[in-house]
Formats: C-alpha cells, structure tokens, sequence
C-alpha cells in the first residue's frame, strides 16, 4: 500500500451518544445540557474555530427571558458574560402610527425589577463556548462540513471528509435554512415577508430609561433596544432594496436619515457600530424528529423577530428535547429512542405552533398601512392598554417567569 493510499484511506470510527450539527448557541446549549446529563457529546461546526471561540458583533441585541437566563446559568454559560454588558429591560411600548397612545407594559405587580435581560448575540456565543470547552464529556469539532447522515436502525453514521462517527442521536442545530433538515427529507413552511432588516447600534442624546420600542411607522417597522449607556440598537424593517441603500449610505447622511426616521425621539443618533443585514423568512419545519435526529433552534421553528422570542424559543426546545432524551436513556439506555423523541415533538408542538401562527399573524396587521388595518392597530392598542389582565398574562409570557420565582 503506498504513502497517499494510507492518507486517504478512511478513519476508524469514532462514537458518540449524542452529535449536534451546527455551533451556534441553541447548538451549543444542547450540547453542553446533554454532557452535563453523562451523554457523550460532540459538536460538529462547519466555521473555523478561532471565529467559533471569539464571534464577532453580528448586530444582535437579544432580549433574554427570565427562563432564558435560568437555563444559561443551568449550562454554566452565564457566568462568562460579563455584567457590564448586560442591559436590565424595565419597560416595553408598541406604538403605532403617529397614534400617541403607547401599548406599555412593565414589572409593576410582578415582584421583579426587570421584564429581562438585553445582551448583546455575540457575547452569549462566546460565553456558551467558553462553557463547553470546559466541559467534560464535550468534544468540539470546528470547520467540519458533514457530507451525509445515514439513519440506521442502531445508530447514525456521520459523514465528514474521510471521517465518520457514529451516534444513537443526531441533533440539527444548523439554522433555519439547515442542510440536516434537508438531508433527513423534512420540508418546511417557509414564510417570506418580502422584507429585509438592518440591525447596528446608535449612540443618542437622550436617555432610553431602559425602555424597549417597537413602533410601527408607516412603510417601516422599528425597534429599539436599550444597551448600557447613551445607545440603542436599532432594528429597522423596510423593502429590501431600501434596506440595501441604507447599508451603503455614508455616515453622516445614515445619521441624519435614522434621526428623522425615528422621529427624534432620543435626539441625535450616531452610528457606532457596523451595520448588518438580514431578510425576513420564518420557518417551521414539518417535522422536528425523523430516525435517531431531531431539529432544534431555527432549524426546527425559525421565529420572526417581532415578538423576540426566537432564541427564548430555542432555549426551551432544546431543555425539551434533553429532558425527554435523559428519560430514554434512564428508561432504555438508548438516546435516539424513538418514544422519547416522539415525546419532544409532541411537546415542542405545543409550545411553539400556536405561537409561531400568531406571531405570523401580528406581524401581517401590523405591517399592512391600508385604512382598515390602521384603525383596528390604534383600537387594539387602545384596547389592550386599558385591559389590565391582558397586559398582565402578555408579560407574564414576556418574561417567562414561574409565578412562584423570587
């Protein structure tokens, strides 16, 4: 046998109880949950991992639940974040229109000081991975593109390069457009707004008391989020194209645009971090299981950002699918058992159907500016405003919080 054919020549296998596909940071709390429950873990990232380990600002400002923050400090990632960097949400308004009758919603009679927290996506990245490299039982494989999963009755072979490794589960946690989800034959209902977002953060004159915006101008949507200090990050929904002149815009002339298009509400705003684009699609897959996989994060429900559920989401799915693939194990040893990941489906249904249609549905209302979705926005938000128990369940679900938490 000569030198090259013994280069080329396939690797023994390695084994696993459980492979994540995808490093992201559902990808990266599943796994870290699934090691600290005794199963063998591995996580498969197509990125380099210098970019892996120290993510870069991505625009993101994700408004993390009382629940979310409960189940960072459960996989250990919490305490790599620093507390200079988190931002405590006090208040939330909807507005819309010129209709100066604000939807607020606040802590008052919740027993907390804060609806949630606002950290920047990139430092709960970096956070979850500096969690995961220190646990035991956690194996973190970077810039591994994997070729083919083939679904045996036993196991799961993952194929990747001349490599191969074998796994009672595959998780897909690569995104709402997943090659897994792909692979495994799972279609999706994939939603196209036909809208684009621009994400950066603006430094401003004024204050933001810690309150969160969402307003909903007409021919725009904008969000803005409170972050330590004088600045907000601004999350403006506009047609595509429009979005694409904003990015190239210069500066100064960016500037001057975002100042009026926000009314100048918190005096001037001046860009002082990159700008980042993304399109508008929400995604729910089919199916979250198929044989020895499931779908977690986008890649089972990718969220539309209006509600700013959707890392909460996957958060919860992916605590869902643990805890029914530990029951399996402690019941059969066996964590692609069929009867558990049916369990995690019937479960992550539930919770995320409902939702996933209604947020789809709030959205429609509230980005048509005919006459007559304009007058039931401003009567619905006259109406919610005075319905005291609707507003109290709507932050309840805002901040995810057991009644009975101190």
């Amino acid at each position: 046998m000569t030198d090259r054919q013994k280069n080329t020549r396939p690797s023994t296998p390695g084994t696993a109880d459980v492979v994540v596909i995808g490093g992201g940071p559902v990808g990266l709390a599943t796994a870290l949950m699934m090691a600290k429950a005794g199963l063998r873990t591995t996580v498969l990232e197509r990125g380099p991992r210098h970019l892996w380990e120290e993510p870069g600002f991505d625009g993101r400002e994700i408004a993390l639940t009382h629940e979310s923050v409960r189940l960072l400090q459960q996989a250990g990632a919490w305490e790599f974040i620093p507390p200079a960097v988190i931002c405590p949400l006090k208040e939330a308004r909807v507005e819309t229109g010129q209709f100066r009758h604000p939807l607020r919603f606040d802590t008052q009679g919740h027993g907390v000081e804060a609806l949630g927290w606002l950290v920047s996506n990139c430092l709960i990245r970096r956070a979850l991975f500096a969690a995961a490299s220190r646990q035991p039982g956690l194996t973190l494989q970077a810039g591994t593109e994997v070729d083919t999963i083939r679904q045996g009755q036993d196991y799961a072979a993952i194929h990747f390069g001349e490599n191969q490794i074998n796994a009672r589960l595959v998780v897909g946690a690569d995104g709402r457009f997943s090659p897994t989800r792909r692979r495994a034959g799972i279609g999706a209902i994939i939603h196209d707004f036909g809208r684009s977002m621009l994400v950066c953060r603006m430094a401003h004159d004024s204050v933001h008391h810690n309150v969160a915006l969402q307003w909903f101008d007409e021919g725009q949507t904008i969000a803005l989020l409170p972050v330590n200090g004088r600045a907000s990050s601004l999350v403006l929904t506009l047609e595509p194209a429009e979005i694409q002149r904003l990015q190239n815009l210069p500066r100064e002339a960016f500037n001057a645009e975002i100042t009026q298009r926000v009314g100048q509400r918190l005096g001037t705003m001046r860009l002082v971090s990159t700008r980042h684009v993304y399109p508008l699609k929400g995604v729910y897959a089919h199916r979250f299981t198929a044989r020895r996989l499931a779908l977690v994060g986008d890649a089972a429900v990718g969220m539309h950002p209006i509600t700013a559920h959707g890392f909460n989401l996957g958060l919860k799915g992916q605590k869902t699918l643990v805890d029914a693939v530990t029951a399996a194990v402690a019941r059969t040893g066996d964590a692609g058992n069929a009867q558990g990941l049916r369990q995690f489906e019937r479960q992550h249904r539930m919770a995320t159907a409902p939702l996933f249609a209604g947020t789809n549905g709030i959205a429609s209302l509230y980005t048509h500016d005919g006459p007559p979705f304009r007058q039931i926005r401003e009567a619905g938000l006259r109406l919610a405003e005075r319905f005291t128990p609707f507003k109290k369940a709507v932050t309840g679900l805002l901040m995810d919080r057991e009644p009975s938490t101190p």
